[in-house]
């Protein structure tokens, strides 16, 4: 007999509050497949409420000095060490993520808040002293008000903790809106930090769908958003918040390719190739989907990318000895499955069929799980939808190319541009690679070159509509307005009104 699915509501305000929409969604555990929570999904009434708190908070919270709120962010990031494998396990019992990944998700989360606490520093301005006679100027960085986060299913701790830890520490107040499909973390971390001393109405999170998304682009005090997620969906956030004055930073889909050169390491490939294809099941945004294999490592490497996609311990994600755990959704397994029979029917090479998994393996209770195994393709060309296309799942497919020349090209001429590796022994090959790659973020034998919070995340191309990245020094600007000041005092103000447009003197 299964527990009664629990009621998963909103933050507003400092206080958790059911949905009074009548719009629900089930929450799923997806290695069991069965519904563990109902979330509630707002209307635009429940929006609006969310951003009345988070505008009523606004001047309050961005008069307290940058170290005060510095201190506030010190003790949450003190709860969140405390409580790192509480919220691991919800990651992992709404999104199915093997436990490990899930801790590791919320210790990145974790370096964001540091880089936070760091604020002070971050937000000093510029100062020059008699820039004309008798004339100082100076600039400063102030918070821009209320500003939203609508983020993806994948990451539900660490993607908001791009966001909300520097928009706090910056002055401004914040509405989260996650995913419906794990909700729970969010609602957790709104809990801590209220424990950590947040005021209320600075931090407020509505759970909800489209319709929410709707009311926070179109509502007039929202100042900005911040978005991840598929590209057609950050494309029209990006247009439509532009459209309504706000600024936008949306961050969207991914095809990630990993050029393998000949003289690689084989054994250092196969291990990253298989552990960033197919780690939390594809379904990353800095997961590797295309293999460019150059030359003759083709040959050479397939038996063991074949060998090592077979052997997957693909099993319940809290089992210590998963490698990879289910599909986050019965829809999202559809939707790859999908995939797969059109790169059959489109004429790629199927090593492995992820679709033969035996959901039984997977573990006790497993049977109706959202389950498949890892799947390789091979002799993969541009044409085909599974490579033009992201797929968020586990399937790896592999090109063949002649040579270096061949393989950046490649890269290049696709649509996305968020992240790419070159794994090989070659310091001039790396070099050019690096140089010439258009692409946002570069590993040169690293798989996932997902960079460190004081660097600052995001793609090129169709992967990145906006100007600024996600978190690090670019995170502070995006969150903030620059402000000039020029200032003179009257003993120094020329006698006569001034016609001309002032110059140095």
């Amino acid at each position: 007999m299964h527990a009664t699915p629990t009621a998963i509501g909103h933050y507003v305000g400092g206080r958790l509050l059911a949905g009074h929409s009548g719009r629900q969604q089930d929450v799923f555990n997806p290695a069991t497949g069965t519904v563990t929570g109902r979330v509630a999904l707002a209307d635009a009434a429940e929006v609006h409420a969310a951003v009345a708190a988070a505008h009523a908070a606004f001047p309050a919270w961005a008069e307290v000095p940058p170290l005060r709120r510095a201190r506030i962010l010190f003790r949450f990031l003190e709860l969140l060490h405390q409580h790192r494998d509480e919220l691991a396990r919800l990651i992992t019992a709404e999104h199915g993520k093997v436990f490990a990944d899930a801790q590791g998700e919320v210790t990145r989360g974790i370096e964001i808040v540091e880089f936070a606490c760091g604020i002070p520093q971050l937000l000093k301005g510029d100062y020059t002293e008699q820039v004309s006679t008798g004339i100082d100027n100076w600039t400063l960085r102030q918070p821009l008000g209320v500003v939203a986060g609508i983020t993806p299913f994948n990451f539900p701790v660490m993607v908001p903790m791009w966001m909300f830890p520097i928009a706090l520490a910056c002055g401004n107040t914040f509405v989260l809106k996650p995913s419906p499909i794990d909700p729970s973390p969010s609602l957790r971390l709104a809990e801590l930090l209220q424990q950590a001393g947040l005021p209320d109405g600075v931090f407020n999170v509505v759970q909800g769908d489209k319709v929410a998304v709707d009311a926070l682009l179109e509502h007039p005090d929202v100042r900005a958003i911040s978005f991840v997620g598929s590209t057609p969906i950050a494309q029209h956030i990006y247009e439509t918040g532009a459209r309504h004055g706000k600024r936008v930073q949306a961050l969207g889909g991914a095809k990630n390719h990993m050029v393998v050169m000949p003289d690689v390491d084989l054994d250092q490939a196969v291990d990253a190739l298989i552990g960033a294809a197919f780690g939390s099941a594809g379904e990353r945004c800095m997961a590797i989907s295309v293999a460019v294999l150059v030359g003759d490592v083709a040959e050479r490497i397939m038996p063991r990318l074949v060998e090592r996609t077979r052997a997957l311990q693909v099993l319940d994600g809290m089992n210590p000895q998963a490698e990879m755990g289910p599909i986050v959704t019965d829809s999202a397994r559809q939707r790859i499955t999908g995939y797969i029979e059109a790169g059959v029917r489109e004429g790629a090479l199927l090593r492995v069929d992820g679709r033969d998994f035996d959901a039984r393996r997977a573990g006790p209770g497993c049977e109706r799980g959202f389950w498949l195994g890892g799947t390789l393709f091979d002799h993969v060309t541009p044409s085909m939808s599974i490579y033009r296309e992201e797929i968020f799942g586990p399937v790896l497919s592999c090109v063949r190319v002649p040579d270096f020349a061949a393989a950046l090209q490649l890269v290049n001429d696709h649509p996305y541009g968020n992240g790419t590796a070159c794994f090989t022994r070659d310091g001039h090959i790396a070099r050019e690679f690096a140089r010439r790659v258009r692409v946002g973020m570069v590993g040169i034998n690293v798989p996932i070159p997902v960079p460190m919070a004081w660097h600052g995340f995001g793609g090129w191309k169709k992967s990145l509509f906006g100007d600024l990245h996600a978190y690090g020094e670019e995170g502070v600007r995006f969150y903030t307005a620059q402000k000039s000041v020029m200032q003179r005092w009257p003993e120094s103000t020329p006698k006569g009104a001034e016609f001309a447009m002032p110059t140095a003197q």
